[in-house]
């Protein structure tokens, strides 16, 4: 439980940080905003996502997924790149902090077609390090890693053609319905 104060703490400081930047109109280094970016994206909903998975939760798993491993920055990465390339304009529009597109453009020059491919390009290396960590599983129990893993194989459905978080009536209705309400048949 402490652990999830503490992780709350991290993502409050970092969204703090996100809220000094937008209100003084700084975009900041990529660095600087992946290290808040991804402090706010989905380290929470790992941890979060333990919780009610009974016996195989134990103090050794809640004190690995607190120590930052390379899985679950890899999911958090691939939420953070995949949500800000799909989301960066609509944000912009009703006012946001600058997106990793942004920052990336800004800080190397570059145009928005250059950004998304190299922001594409993080995405596809995380999700090789999600990879190959799932075929050389650590000494966690494999659904510890699952958990994560389906944590970003949902941020890719959410986010595969816009921002289905943001306009999910719109663009997640259909395959919510087909997965919850409508039978299958057989």
């Amino acid at each position: 439980m402490a652990g999830l104060v503490c992780q709350m703490k991290v993502q409050v400081r970092a969204y703090f940080q996100e809220a000094k930047w937008f209100h003084q109109k700084y975009t900041p280094t990529m660095d600087e905003y992946m290290s808040a970016a991804l402090d706010t994206s989905y380290f929470p909903l790992a941890t979060i996502s333990f919780i009610g998975m009974g016996d195989i939760v134990t103090k050794d798993s809640m004190d690995w997924v607190f120590s930052d491993p390379k899985i679950v920055k890899a999911a958090s990465v691939i939420g953070r790149l995949v949500d800000d390339m799909k989301s960066h304009k609509f944000e912009q529009k009703r006012g946001h902090v600058a997106s990793a597109v942004e920052c990336y453009m800004e800080h190397y020059d570059a145009t928005e077609e250059e950004a998304t491919i190299e922001l594409s390009n993080q995405v596809s290396n995380a999700w090789k390090d999600i990879n190959e960590i799932c075929l050389r599983p650590t000494v966690f129990p494999m659904p510890l890693l699952l958990r994560i893993l389906n944590l970003a194989r949902a941020i890719e459905v959410i986010y595969k053609h816009d921002d289905g978080f943001t306009h999910a009536g719109i663009f997640l209705k259909d395959s919510v319905v087909s997965l919850f309400v409508e039978p299958v048949s057989l």
